[in-house]
């Protein structure tokens, strides 16, 4: 009972409780940035009002005249944004439905008003109607190891089209909600030449990248809403002698971003994991649901913590919406996440499992690491993406991660796999695009499904335990540290020759340089299966490459050819699997490099079939019907069932996939 006490005369001290302790003994980041915000919801007008003190210290050693801010809920202002530009809708059909913020206050740490400095910016497009990005010339340049403190005073209008934030009826979900630094990169970081702001618009296809912070909330909302948020509930009160409203303070550590939800339906349930108190927001109608949710968060915590690094805070919240809602759904803030489920899913279907097990994979590699989404989706989607399925099949199945019905057994890896085969965009781009430079479509089958699938064929080549150390190292040496993926290909790397030595080639860059960085596919094939008598010579006989008894029947001795094809541009390096006639079989290692590669064999005995990767580890293979062939007819029938069978499953994955 003392701790709120003495909290709530701590945060009158801005800014010096930001240097304090509350939920970690130590902190976790730099701290460079830092938030006291002071909100209150108006359910009526759809409109929050805040006063925010903020604070930025030039970490650099550069002269800084300058700072960047993102002001996000501006892109619901118009349909002449860039957000929606890109999305070619309009943001809600009344006026009353648009989304705004509004700066009514913005001085400086000597009360110095600075309304008269801010000027909107379009660094990516020019675009003079989008206003998501403010300069404000400082009056005193900042010089290395100074601290920048702002005082402003905002209104923010939610829009009625919820698109990861808005409201519907008496529901709301509040996030991008407040003017937010954007990261000031000196000379070295990541990519950057020379010291500027990394501060980009708000675009349709992309999320965020800000720095580690600390944050202390109030929020103010009518006593019945149940509200949730990324933060630590340290105070609640009755704000008004009448007893309608109530101020709720939360606190948060180390995290990118802060976001908050209201609404008088939510069903309360906790849950404890380790060192971990979990809550979980839901619909009552879908209370049938709530072991299945803990179930896979639970799951998510510990393979992650077990093979990727620990989950440092002590607790978490998360967010199935109501259908009013569901624009919310499938987002993450670290400490707060969306799940999307339905009132009623059966329990084949692990659809609220998935979604759940995603979006809390991004507390890693959209809050811990904290790459920069703008820049490098695929650093936190595709990576997000290859964890999700491993998760999901290793605690659902490995078959059946996404669908275990009798009739129809899916995995979670194959989703992701077929989503990037099937599609037609597949080759258009790199992975290494912004996310706004990608083409229509491309975004999503480039940043998740695609990157994922690459990051499994890589888990193929150089082994699940070598592949899973790669992330603890990547963990201990890039947390809370803004990683870009030159360091995350360091580290593989350094990884690799560590475990394997050169058995790969001196690094792995060839490896990146055609997934990552290349637009090609990796297509192999079974091109000819050849069988044709042969002549005992002097040289098979000297060489030892005849059996003893193919001497006394020459008749039994054959040539036999499998042919493997690269149709693909993609070479990597792939076992194939050769059965002979007598049941032999031979497992051959081929690099990939050249077009075709004849396997060669003199025996008394013919190849029956050949398989070109026989455990599947190289998923970026597009085609996976033509890496076999028989000569065995009873193999053709199967081969062709078995074709139809993919088909089949080719419809319900298209149908299921979400």
């Amino acid at each position: 009972m003392k701790k709120p006490v003495i909290f709530s005369i701590l945060i009158l001290l801005f800014p010096f409780v930001l240097k304090s302790q509350i939920i970690n003994k130590e902190p976790l980041s730099e701290r460079i940035t830092g938030y006291e915000i002071d909100a209150r919801l108006d359910p009526v007008e759809k409109t929050i009002t805040g006063i925010m003190e903020a604070f930025w210290v030039n970490k650099s050693s550069d002269i800084i005249p300058d700072i960047q801010m993102h002001l996000y809920m501006n892109a619901f202002r118009s349909s002449k944004t860039t957000f929606y530009r890109e999305l070619r809708g309009f943001p809600g059909y009344k006026d009353s439905g648009f989304g705004w913020i509004d700066i009514k206050s913005f001085t400086g740490g000597a009360g110095t008003d600075l309304i008269p400095l801010i000027q909107y910016i379009s660094p990516d497009d020019g675009n003079p109607e989008d206003r998501t990005v403010i300069k404000v010339s400082l009056p005193k340049v900042a010089r290395p190891g100074d601290t920048v403190f702002i005082k402003v005073i905002f209104e923010t209008k939610l829009p009625s089209r919820i698109i990861r934030t808005g409201y519907n009826d008496d529901f709301f979900f509040v996030a991008q909600w407040f003017p937010k630094f954007g990261v000031y990169e000196p000379a070295g970081m990541r990519y950057a030449i020379k010291g500027g702001w990394n501060c980009h618009q708000f675009h349709a296809e992309s999320e965020f990248y800000s720095d580690h912070s600390v944050y202390d909330v109030k929020i103010t909302v009518p006593k019945e809403y149940v509200v949730g948020s990324g933060g630590m509930l340290i105070d609640e009160l009755d704000s008004d002698p009448e007893g309608k409203n109530k101020t709720l303070t939360y606190r948060a550590e180390d995290i990118v971003d802060f976001a908050w939800t209201a609404w008088p339906g939510y069903a309360v349930f906790t849950d404890q994991w380790k060192h971990v108190n979990i809550t979980l927001l839901l619909p009552e109608e879908r209370i049938e649901q709530v072991d299945r949710q803990f179930t896979a968060v639970k799951n998510a915590l510990e393979y992650l913590t077990k093979n990727v690094g620990p989950f440092p805070w002590p607790h978490l919240t998360f967010v199935d919406p109501p259908a009013k809602g569901s624009g919310s759904g499938g987002m993450e803030y670290t400490t707060l996440f969306t799940s999307e489920s339905a009132d009623k899913i059966p329990d084949w279907r692990h659809l609220p499992e998935m979604v759940t097990v995603h979006e809390f994979g991004h507390a890693y590699f959209m809050g811990i690491l904290a790459s920069n989404e703008f820049e490098e989706p695929w650093m936190d989607e595709g990576m997000n993406s290859f964890w999700e399925a491993r998760i999901m099949d290793h605690y659902y199945g490995e078959n059946s991660g996404r669908i275990d019905h009798p009739m129809l057994k899916i995995s979670d890896k194959s989703t992701d796999r077929m989503n990037y085969v099937r599609s037609e965009k597949r080759q258009l781009v790199s992975n290494n695009e912004y996310s706004w430079n990608y083409p229509d479509g491309a975004y999503g089958i480039m940043s998740y499904y695609k990157a994922s699938t690459w990051l499994y064929t890589l888990m193929g080549i150089i082994g699940e335990e070598t592949t899973n150390e790669i992330f603890r190292e990547y963990y201990k040496k890039w947390a809370f540290k803004h990683p870009c993926g030159k360091d995350f290909i360091n580290v593989v790397n350094e990884v690799v020759t560590k475990i394997h030595g050169d058995k790969f080639g001196p690094d792995m860059n060839w490896f990146f340089e055609q997934t990552l960085y290349g637009t090609g596919i990796c297509d192999y094939k079974v091109a000819e299966i050849m069988n044709r008598k042969s002549e005992i010579s002097q040289d098979n006989i000297r060489t030892g490459n005849v059996p003893d008894s193919s001497l006394s029947n020459p008749d039994s001795l054959f040539t036999a050819v499998a042919r493997i094809e690269r149709i693909g541009e993609v070479a990597l390096p792939v076992d194939v699997l050769i059965h002979f006639s007598n049941g032999d079989e031979v497992l051959e290692t081929w690099d990939g490099k050249n077009r075709f590669k004849d396997f060669n064999y003199h025996r008394s005995r013919k190849i029956l079939w050949v398989k070109i990767d026989p455990e599947f580890r190289i998923r970026m293979d597009v085609n996976y019907i033509n890496n076999s062939m028989t000569l065995d007819p009873d193999r053709i029938i199967v081969r062709r069932l078995t074709n139809n069978i993919i088909t089949l499953m080719q419809f319900f994955i298209s149908f299921f996939t979400f």
